[in-house]
């Protein structure tokens, strides 16, 4: 079995391309269970965010399960296999374990060292588990992606002030408009992202923003965080109202489809009323014909590069201290992996034993005569079982702990010719 990464990225891919990627989270359970239906992927969790998507795979033939992955992206897409490619990163083993630590950390971010990339790789583990897609292998990379995560947060100062997406967006909007005192600020969702948006327009001065989402419930949860302030809630059906009497507008929702459109604005704005549009979803929510307007102006997520690269440099050194965190990740990741060599050796070992255990015992038992033998036979069987736990305890623990590969390798060598076990095997007896 072999781990791998296909994916695109702010890096690689314009959002135009990376929008057309997406995998929406009421998404994820259809495509988990479609990759694992090819025949050379055994695991699969998808990492999909504003910024990227990524889906970590178990392959039983690396060359095979690639294709088979590509094949995919291409359909749900429907870009062709040769538009995509140069778009796309590859990445195995090694360099796919290391590349999800660093996504996990905040080190591949469009904002480097941003926080809210750790939750999102918790939720792709969530949400690979619950839709059957991860199994060992996955399920324990995630796990140590995660602990490197929260490793470089806690035990460095790169995320001490970072800036998220939500709050370049907001360093945008400033560099704009110069002053929120003044301006009527419209954010579209009630989701995280917005809630951030608030935060940070609230620390800038903005003293009059409206939430506009489709139920009223999550508006409602979103203001309960800012009891302070007043903020106005309205339903996405008085969306072009709300617009229309807005300087500023944030659209961060999961809406698959552009919820703002030339057509849309220009039959609901005043064309003397100036507008600035600030899009931080994808996929996008915001068409990019509005540019077309005279009197709008639009930007997207790629639109923040900018603003980020400012605020880089000082985290640069940070992010050299966070990457001898992720070299001990990877390497305890690796130890585990390279234990796995030893699980047929293990198996046919303790199958076994616990087939001569299982044959002696029916001996003694139909000695001991049918009314002992039922009396005691729960007893006698769970001895037995002990017995055969605390002698193969020792040699198991060594060799999964055996770290130099050639002194593991003999080891086990040294197991299969003491025990008999590959004459065993070949002589049919079920032992692995």
């Amino acid at each position: 079995m072999n781990i791998a990464v296909v994916g695109l990225s702010h890096k690689t891919a314009p959002v135009e391309i990376r929008e057309k990627l997406s995998i929406p989270e009421p998404q994820t359970k259809e495509a988990i269970a479609h990759l694992c239906s090819y025949p050379h992927i055994e695991e699969v969790a998808i990492l999909s965010t504003c910024n990227r998507l990524e889906i970590y795979f178990v392959t039983s033939s690396t060359d095979a399960g690639v294709r088979e992955l590509i094949q995919f992206l291409s359909e749900h897409s429907q870009f062709p296999v040769e538009q995509l490619r140069q778009h796309l990163f590859i990445l195995l083993q090694e360099d796919a374990v290391m590349h999800l630590m660093r996504v996990a950390a905040g080190l591949d971010s469009l904002v480097l060292g941003e926080g809210q990339i750790l939750a999102q790789v918790k939720n792709t583990h969530k949400l690979g588990q619950q839709h059957k897609g991860v199994g060992r292998i996955l399920n324990r990379l995630l796990k140590q992606a995660i602990t490197a995560g929260k490793r470089v947060r806690t035990e460095t100062s790169i995320g001490t002030g970072a800036v998220s997406i939500s709050s370049a967006a907001v360093e945008l909007a400033l560099v704009k408009m110069q002053d929120f005192a003044s301006s009527r600020v419209t954010i579209l969702g009630a989701g995280k992202m917005s809630r951030l948006l608030v935060q940070h327009l609230l620390a800038k001065g903005a003293t009059e923003i409206c939430i506009v989402n489709r139920t009223l419930r999550r508006a409602e949860e979103l203001a309960a965080k800012f009891k302070d302030v007043e903020l106005q809630l309205h339903l996405l059906s008085d969306m072009m109202q709300v617009i229309a009497e807005s300087d500023i507008v944030f659209t961060s929702t999961a809406s698959n489809q552009p919820l703002l459109d030339r057509a849309v604005l220009e039959s609901g704005l005043n064309p003397d009323r100036q507008l600035m549009l600030f899009d931080i979803s994808v996929p996008r929510n915001v068409d990019g014909d509005v540019n077309e307007l005279p009197n709008v102006q639009a930007f997207n997520v790629d639109d923040l590069k900018a603003v980020v690269a400012q605020n880089q440099e000082s985290r640069r050194q940070m992010a050299m201290e966070a990457e001898g965190l992720l070299e001990e990740e990877v390497e305890a990741f690796d130890v585990w992996w390279r234990s796995l060599e030893t699980v047929p050796t293990i198996s046919c070992l303790r199958q076994k034993i616990e087939t001569i255990r299982e044959q002696e015992l029916e001996k003694a038992l139909s000695r001991l005569g049918s009314e002992f033998a039922e009396k005691h036979q729960e007893v006698i069987e769970a001895l037995t079982r002990g017995i055969v736990n605390k002698i193969l305890h020792d040699p198991m623990v060594q060799l999964r702990a055996q770290q130099d590969i050639e002194a593991r390798r003999q080891a086990m060598e040294t197991l299969r010719v003491l025990f008999n076990l590959e004459s065993d095997q070949r002589s049919g007896q079920q032992y692995s």
